[in-house]
């Protein structure tokens, strides 16, 4: 299946980019406002992951009117709503439609190496030859579940997020959600509300409000411009790029969910699972200490919003500054669990992702896995990365952070190709 015309086939191009999603069509959009010949491989269908890798009730953590992709805004009738998946999928394909994108989907890429100066990327069925290289496959395509899950007994059935779809597929009795950020808090409540005992067990995470002083909180990082803060502006970007998902939820109601909103449904919170030894797991003692710190960063965050209002002198009609309830604990949260005695009978785990670059041979690779660049270029001439967490700005990853580091990346790889070309300019797009 492809889109825009273009029929597979074997041959030279000046830049191949790597996936469907909304970060390789926002690439796409600006190589094509420049006459860069280029084609999309998407692996499956656009928006794959969307479609394929998500559970069924979820909505983004930001509101519709943030979701805009280059030339390409929210335009229905709920701005302050939140897109559910079917709502997304339909969003990006639509936009693949808009931009007449060069897709050819059920494309996977299996190999990408350096032959020259130019780049061999391979799909099985196809060879192409590209000077360039965007790598806009996502960050989330693996799960990533400690090795603490091999002593998980055998009776119990593991899940990840990506193969959780609703509760009605989990075992009767009660379930461990390993996780405390967006994904896990969302799951938390879902599951516990499907009457599964549920158990939480807590790590390190982001406490926001879905709604401060009148507006959804979306807005206020926004117009303050924590969103828009670069990569190469922080002290600790490592850190940076690794603080999880905020406890955040899109509901018509806007409503805030929070480790105090699920104690109160009654879901038992304990801290970080440690360990699992003989059956029994073990949880963390620092589970209050790591709830101060949740607290402490949301008032600070707050405090950074209410500056940012008296120093705008903003005329809108706004709320009184708030603080909310600290997060509340049992005197004696819960140490240890028997895995064994039919209590807990699923353990899902909520511990976020990983990128998959099996495929990719060359060397870009950290210990860790995950590909060295310095704000999405990479150290391989010619080779560029989309989509991932706090890549050039701290809403790299969302769908709206898109647009400006397609922008910035799309004139850097531009130049680079006119630094490396043979005067063949203006060059075309495939069509």
């Amino acid at each position: 299946m492809t889109q825009g015309g273009l029929q597979p086939h074997a041959g030279s191009v000046d830049v191949v980019v790597i996936g469907a999603g909304h970060s390789g069509l926002a690439m796409s959009q600006y190589l094509s406002a420049r006459n860069i010949e280029h084609v999309v491989l998407e692996r499956g269908e656009v928006a794959n992951s969307w479609v394929r890798e998500r559970w069924n009730s979820l909505k983004l953590l930001t509101p519709n009117w943030q979701s805009r992709l280059p030339g390409y805004p929210y335009s229905g009738p709920d701005p302050d709503g939140y897109m559910s998946m079917p709502d997304v999928v339909g969003f990006i394909k639509a936009y693949a439609n808009h931009c007449r994108a060069p897709v050819i989907t059920n494309s996977e890429v299996t190999s990408v190496l350096r032959a020259g100066n130019r780049y061999r990327v391979d799909t099985g069925s196809y060879q192409w030859n590209a000077r360039a290289v965007v790598i806009a496959s996502g960050a989330f395509n693996l799960p990533s579940i400690p090795p603490i899950s091999r002593d998980i007994p055998s009776s119990i059935v593991q899940l990840s997020t990506r193969d959780y779809r609703y509760p009605g597929q989990l075992e009767n009795g009660g379930v461990l959600v390993v996780g405390a950020s967006a994904s896990g808090v969302q799951l938390a409540e879902e599951i516990h509300a499907s009457g599964r005992p549920v158990t939480l067990a807590v790590g390190e995470h982001v406490r926001m409000p879905r709604v401060y002083r009148g507006k959804d909180i979306q807005y206020w990082m926004h117009v303050s411009g924590v969103l828009d803060q670069r990569y190469d502006e922080v002290d600790d970007l490592s850190r940076g790029r690794n603080v999880a998902s905020p406890q955040l939820v899109g509901t018509h109601n806007r409503r805030t969910l929070d480790l105090n909103r699920l104690t109160a449904q009654g879901v038992r919170l304990t801290g970080k699972l440690a360990a699992v030894r003989n059956g029994k797991a073990q949880f963390s003692g620092s589970l209050r200490n790591v709830v101060k710190l949740a607290d402490l960063k949301m008032n600070r965050l707050l405090e950074t919003i209410d500056t940012w209002i008296t120093d705008s002198a903003a005329r809108e009609t706004l709320g009184p500054a708030e603080r909310f309830e600290p997060t509340r604990l049992p005197e004696l949260p819960c140490m240890g669990l028997d895995l064994s005695g039919g209590e807990v009978r699923t353990v899902l785990w909520a511990t976020g992702f990983r990128p998959d670059y099996s495929w990719l041979h060359v060397p870009v690779i950290d210990r860790k896995g995950f590909i060295r660049h310095d704000g999405g270029v990479a150290e391989s001439p010619g080779l560029y990365v989309m989509g991932l967490p706090f890549m050039r700005r701290r809403k790299s990853s969302f769908i709206h952070g898109a647009e400006d580091d397609a922008a910035e990346l799309a004139a850097h790889l531009a130049g680079y190709l006119d630094r490396t070309g043979s005067g063949h300019l203006p060059r075309r797009r495939v069509v």
